[in-house]
């Protein structure tokens, strides 16, 4: 059975007056996505990636959308602690505070363990666990140092359940993103900070398609209960949904967007 993705959610002005930072924003993915969902919401966006030129592009469209007021770009590298430290200095000089972070910046691939380079195995973790950790941290000093709470939404991954061949490096970044969104969670909330994760599968756009096989593709799209992949923005409807008040007793937390949770 393959279902239809059901329509798209309006906003509700569930974030309005707020100010986020997304990470990996440029594009069609689900960092773009997300960045759409919260302005949509209300919220001011700072949006960032590592590629400047669809990250203008990015900024550019929004900006039409939504007003030059409540948009700003910048890129970042998040292996790079400067450009991190830039970037939130940013958020908080642009609007006056920082409410929400989304860290989705990730890197993936494929290779079998006995052929990984110490290269590969170190820019995996280095971009898709340390980052979150160097975001994470940022977002944490400033938000205690405001005093007015505030809200981290991690992007996670199934694979940090499940095993699949070839994917020994993402699965293990992915796993230690879930495992530190648990221990932030304990240390934030002594100063009314939140901090939670999504876990999606498979969600498509066009830059998936480009460096992944039909073959593949076709056989996680099989495992999933709808029979297909998830649209980006039914991911960012989730982490809309905990960058809100509506999980306002929730931290800790890693929430599956998929049928794949063991």
């Amino acid at each position: 059975m393959t279902a239809a993705p059901p329509p798209y959610v309006p906003g509700h002005r569930l974030l309005a007056g707020r100010t986020a930072v997304v990470t990996a924003a440029a594009g069609a993915g689900i960092g773009g996505a997300t960045a759409r969902r919260l302005l949509e919401e209300g919220a001011s966006v700072v949006l960032s990636d590592a590629h400047a030129r669809r990250l203008k592009e990015s900024e550019a469209e929004l900006t039409a959308g939504f007003g030059a007021d409540r948009v700003t770009s910048l890129p970042c590298d998040v292996t790079d602690e400067t450009q991190v430290t830039a970037l939130f200095d940013l958020a908080e000089e642009r609007h006056g505070r920082l409410d929400i972070v989304v860290n989705n910046a990730g890197l993936g691939g494929t290779a079998d363990l006995v052929d990984m380079p110490d290269e590969q195995w170190d820019k995996v973790l280095d971009v898709t666990l340390n980052g979150t950790f160097r975001c994470t941290r940022a977002a944490l000093r400033r938000m205690k140092a405001a005093g007015g709470g505030g809200v981290i939404v991690n992007n996670a991954s199934v694979i940090g359940w499940r095993a699949q061949k070839g994917q020994s490096h993402y699965a293990a970044a992915k796993a230690g993103v879930m495992a530190l969104t648990r221990c932030a969670a304990l240390e934030a909330a002594e100063y009314g900070v939140r901090v939670n994760a999504v876990s999606p599968s498979l969600a498509m756009h066009p830059h998936l398609v480009k460096v992944t096989t039909p073959e593949l593709l076709d056989e996680l799209t099989s495992r999933e209960a709808f029979g297909r992949c998830a649209e980006p923005w039914e991911v960012a409807n989730v982490i809309v949904f905990l960058a809100s008040a509506y999980s306002s007793y929730m931290t800790g937390e890693i929430l599956a967007v998929s049928s794949q949770h063991p």
